[in-house]
Formats: C-alpha cells, sequence, structure tokens
C-alpha cells in the first residue's frame, strides 16, 4: 500500500504523509470517536465566529457610545452649519396675547436607538445668536379683520425661511399655535382668524404645514410644553444610568401589571407671570386625578414603550400672578375704606395728611390708589410679616386636605425627592433687588424681604441711582418688591403647601445659560414621531452598505471558518479511509496467518 499524502494551499501552505502500516492505532479511532472529534471541531468554528461576532458588534456599540458622548459635550451655542444635509428644521410660531415670535430649532437625524429622543435644539445664525423674530401687537388684535391674519404672519415666516435651506422647506414642519390674547376671544373669531391662516400659509410657504398644525392652546398645554422644555434640556429624558442622577419609583399608566419603571427624577415647574400662576410636575403614583388637571403622553417614538411615559399635574391660576394680585389687593383696599370710613365716620385715606398705611409698601413710600372720586391716599410701612397675613385670604385656600390655590385640588408631592425651577416672578422677585437668586433658602429670602421691606423709600431710590440692583430692574420694582416678595412666599408656602426647610427649588432665568421657551416642548411632542421615519429611511438607505459591511465580515471570518471545516472535514475523511485499509490490510493478514500458518510470510498490498 502506498503512502497517504494531505496539504492545503490556502489559507497556509502545509504538507504531510500518513503510512498504515507505521499509523499507531490511537490515530485510528472508531467511529463514533470520529464523529465526536467532528461535532466538537465544528462547535468550536461556531463558538469562534460568535465570538468574533459579539466582539464586533459590543466594540460598534462602544464606538457609537463613545461618538454620542463626545458630541455631547459639543456646546449648542455654535452656528448651525446650513450645508449639513442630514440637519432638519422646525417652526413653531408662539402667538401671544402682546405679539407673536417665530423659533428656528434644528435636529440631526435620529441615531435609529428608539430609546432616545430628537437632539432638537434652538437654530443659531451665523453671529451665534439665536434664530427668533417677534413682531407687535398679538394676532388677537385683528380679530375684526381676520383676512389680515396671514399677512400679519407673513413677516415672520419670511425671516424664517431665509435661514432654512430652500431645499429643506418642504419637509419642514411649522406650527401657529395661540395663547392667552386668542383664548379671551369668542370662538367665533378665534376660528376666523385660524381659517384665513390655514388658507392663505400653504400659498405662500413651502413648509409642511396642515389645518392641525395651527389651533389655540390651552393654558394646561402650554404648561406641559413648558415641562417638558425645561426637563428636555435638564437631561431627564435621557434614560442612561448615572449613580449622580436621584431617581424615582415611576407606575406606567394604563399597565395591566401596574408596571414600575425606576428612572430619572423630573423637575417640576413654578411659573409666576403679571396675570397667572402656574405649577407642573409629574406624578408618580397612579392615582386618580381630574383629566382636567392631568396630561398623560408618550414622549416616545413607539406607543408600546413606557420609558417615556409621563403623568404630569398642570395647574394654572388666573388672577394669581404679581401685577393681578396687587390689583386685586388694591381694589380690596379701596372698597374696605369706603365701608369703613363710612360706618365710622374716618376720613382715613382721604388726603396726604391722613393716609391709610400699607405694610405691603416701603416704608415711607406714598402712594395714591383708584379713579379721582375714589381716590385713597397710601403710606408704606414696609411690615413683611404683617403683610404675609394680610395676603392670605387672597390665596382662596379651603381647609380640605390636598388642596392648593382656589381649593383646587393638588396631588401630593414627595418633597424629600423632588426638585423644582420657579421662573419669572420666582426669580425676579429673588434676584432683581435682593440679589439671591439661585438655590432658595426661605430663612435668608425672608430676612432679607423683611430687611429691605423696612428701608426707607429714599434710601431704596439712592441705591437704585447708584446701581446696587439688577440692571433690568426699575423704580416699579423697587415699589412694588415687598409686595411681591410677601405675594410670592405665601403662594409658595401657603399656597402650594411647600415646607419652609425646602431647600430643592432654584429660582432661574435660564437654564444651562439659554432661555427656555414652551415652544421648545410644543415642537419635541409634536415631533415624536420622527424618528420612526428616520429610522425607516436609514434602514432602506443603509441597506445596500450593510450589505457591504456584512460581505466584509463574511471575508474576514466567515471565510476563515469555512476553509477551518473544509481542512477538518478533510482530515476526518482521510482518517476514515484510513481506517478502512487498515481494517482490510488486517483481515488479509489474518487471513494469510490462518491459511499459510506463517505469520512472517512478507504481504504485498
Amino acid at each position: 500500500m502506498g503512502r497517504i499524502s494531505i496539504s492545503c494551499l490556502f489559507p497556509a501552505a502545509w504538507h504531510f504523509s500518513l503510512s498504515p502500516v507505521v499509523l499507531p492505532r490511537f490515530l485510528l479511532p472508531s467511529f463514533r470517536q470520529l464523529l465526536l472529534l467532528g461535532l466538537l471541531a465544528g462547535v468550536t468554528g461556531v463558538l469562534y465566529l460568535l465570538l468574533l461576532t459579539e466582539k464586533g458588534q459590543y466594540s460598534w456599540l462602544r464606538e457609537d457610545r463613545h461618538l454620542h458622548t463626545r458630541l455631547g459635550r459639543v456646546p449648542d451655542m455654535e452656528a448651525t452649519d446650513t450645508n449639513n444635509p442630514n440637519l432638519n428644521y422646525g417652526l413653531v410660531v408662539d402667538c401671544g396675547s402682546s405679539g407673536s415670535r417665530v423659533f428656528v430649532y434644528t435636529w440631526p437625524r435620529h441615531n435609529g436607538n428608539l430609546h432616545e429622543l430628537l437632539d432638537i435644539k434652538q437654530m443659531r445664525d451665523k453671529h451665534r445668536k439665536p434664530v427668533v423674530m417677534k413682531i407687535k401687537p398679538g394676532i388677537s388684535e385683528y380679530a375684526s379683520t381676520p383676512d389680515k391674519a396671514s399677512d400679519y404672519i407673513s413677516p415672520l415666516l419670511s425671516f424664517a425661511a431665509q435661514h432654512i435651506p430652500k431645499n429643506k422647506h418642504q419637509e419642514t414642519p411649522l406650527y401657529i399655535l395661540c395663547t392667552a390674547g386668542m383664548r379671551v376671544l369668542p370662538e367665533s373669531q378665534q376660528e376666523a382668524l385660524l381659517e384665513d391662516l390655514r388658507t392663505d400659509i400653504p400659498v405662500n410657504f413651502n413648509f409642511l404645514f396642515s389645518d392641525s398644525h395651527v389651533e389655540v392652546i390651552s393654558g394646561k398645554q402650554e404648561g406641559v410644553y413648558a415641562w417638558i422644555g425645561i426637563n428636555f434640556v435638564l437631561g431627564r429624558f435621557n434614560h442612561v444610568e448615572d449613580e449622580h442622577e436621584a431617581v424615582v419609583e415611576v407606575q406606567v399608566p394604563g399597565s395591566d401589571q401596574e408596571e414600575t419603571l425606576v428612572r430619572k427624577r423630573t423637575a417640576g415647574v413654578l411659573d409666576m407671570g403679571g396675570v397667572s400662576t402656574q405649577i407642573a410636575y409629574e406624578v408618580p403614583k397612579t392615582e386618580e386625578i381630574a383629566k382636567n388637571l392631568l396630561a398623560e403622553f408618550n414622549l416616545g417614538c413607539d406607543a408600546h414603550r413606557t420609558e417615556h411615559v409621563y403623568r404630569v399635574y398642570v395647574s394654572t391660576f388666573l388672577g394669581f400672578g404679581g401685577n393681578a394680585a396687587r390689583q386685586r389687593y388694591e381694589e380690596n383696599l379701596i372698597s374696605n375704606t369706603q365701608i369703613q370710613n363710612k360706618l365710622l365716620g374716618q376720613h382715613q385715606g382721604e388726603g396726604p395728611d391722613s393716609p391709610l398705611l400699607d405694610p405691603c409698601l416701603p416704608a415711607d413710600l406714598q402712594d395714591e390708589l383708584g379713579p379721582q372720586d375714589q381716590r385713597v391716599h397710601l403710606r408704606g410701612t414696609g411690615d413683611f410679616e404683617r403683610c404675609r397675613l394680610l395676603l392670605q385670604p387672597f390665596l382662596n385656600r379651603t381647609n380640605d386636605t390636598n388642596t392648593s390655590l382656589n381649593g383646587v385640588y393638588q396631588p401630593p408631592i414627595d418633597f424629600p425627592n423632588s426638585q423644582f425651577y420657579g421662573f419669572s416672578e420666582f426669580y425676579y422677585c429673588t434676584e432683581d433687588v435682593l440679589r439671591m437668586g439661585g438655590d432658595y433658602n426661605s430663612t435668608k429670602y425672608t430676612n432679607a424681604a423683611k430687611s429691605y421691606c423696612a428701608t426707607q423709600w429714599k434710601t431704596l431710590k439712592e441705591r437704585f441711582d447708584r446701581g446696587l440692583y439688577a440692571s433690568h430692574a426699575d423704580q416699579h420694582r423697587l415699589k412694588y418688591q415687598c409686595f411681591k416678595s410677601a405675594w410670592m412666599y405665601e403662594v409658595l408656602h401657603s399656597g402650594f403647601a411647600f415646607p419652609a426647610p425646602y431647600e430643592n427649588l432654584r429660582t432661574a432665568l435660564l437654564v444651562y445659560d439659554k432661555e427656555v421657551q414652551w415652544t421648545l416642548g410644543a415642537i419635541l411632542y409634536r415631533t415624536r414621531f420622527l424618528p420612526l421615519r428616520d429610522i425607516q429611511q436609514e434602514s432602506l438607505k443603509g441597506s445596500h452598505s450593510r450589505w457591504h459591511h456584512s460581505f466584509s465580515f463574511m471575508n474576514n471570518h466567515y471565510l476563515f471558518l469555512a476553509c477551518f471545516l473544509v481542512v477538518v472535514l478533510s482530515i476526518l475523511l482521510y482518517l476514515l479511509r484510513l481506517r478502512r485499509i487498515h481494517s482490510r490490510s488486517a483481515l488479509h493478514v489474518q487471513w494469510l496467518e490462518e491459511g499459510l500458518g506463517s505469520p512472517d510470510l512478507p504481504v504485498p498490498l
């Protein structure tokens, strides 16, 4: 029998020969051993392939996360790159009571991770300034001439169109959302204005615009949008685990088994304007709350995923803003003074010689209230504590538990595990004059307010003239700071029942050096399904490139595995053949030995 030779030129050149005569028996295994050997070789190859595959996948994930981290560190104060074809744009027009503003937002293509939201930022021009434009008056001024509504809005849209690449116009969503000024109009006038916008804007502009993109939003919607915008900027919707971030246990609404999630704690929002005050915060427990006070929504693009489902309590209190509260207070002063003078035959407040003492004005400040025939003269006493007591009835609190201003129900707040941001008057009251905006401390705040109220009006004016207060503070602020300080304190601690030692309130004008508008939350909510479109487009456009990547991966690994298995199979086949040859040789030798009786006779094979 000749020698058996085995050779292979790929992946490496090698050659060896086997002889059945000299081959030891331990290299001639049984059939079961051959099967076991083949199975082990196959499993080894598969494990090798899986190991390489997993390693490649995780390396890609690590690279993607690293890239995302580096991109997150790039400040969004840079000018927007309008030459970037992967950049998307969106417009929101805020039609307020005193004027309208257009905000332009941008965001890159969604990264395909359904756990993440769109990375929306405000567009910035070449000078790094936000792309925003404001016009006056408010759109409600055109209630009697609704056919001019589109002409009124056109300058805003033309301004935005100049900043957005023309080839992006038809895919740029446009939302026109009207607030307080339109809410007070009769519904027929509202509809007439909106209909003119729906009809004329698509004719003059090529933005992505439909009838549902223009509407009058409620105070509740506006509050939800503000809450979304602030928490988005704070990064509270990014559920990546971070040991330094506070978390909260949330019961997912609508879950049959009351699914519980542990995710980042969101921030509540307090906002006090001139006319109204608003509070909004997440309610983590699935308790029964009136639908008009609760907003339940999913910010994610997939309705079946629950990680971005939120239940937010929102309540707006008209007449509880700083200026409106002062007006109610003054009207009450005039009415009570007139009644008291008639009943007691007094002339208090009727002249500068017998002024009515007002603890909510700085010491010795002289003021006059009411029309000419009902003029009331005031003189401030600057008594902060007395002012607080006089303002408590204006909160309209009830004796019911879990109620706030006007007796409206307020879900319990887990104060030890909560955080709130106070905007507008909450910030102005603490910063403009008292110069203590930021982290709120009730003890320090009341001491500063007491000191300010008790200071002589003449001294306060001198300090103002020397520029010791905020640059945007004026004499109106100085005059009513004492009142507003007391009103803010009572709304916070008596109205909303925040404990005096509460330390997780931060008053702010900006968040991360940016003015956060409710329009950011509006476009984030209204474009929440766009990631699905991006993911579908990427899957179609990227299939070719992914096939090439997979083919390259096969060239590197599958081909190697195939060669490995071919070599193993070849060895197994040769071993099987050797086993047969050896068995045949053994039979021949045995037959010859039995037939010839000579074990030493050479046997030709």
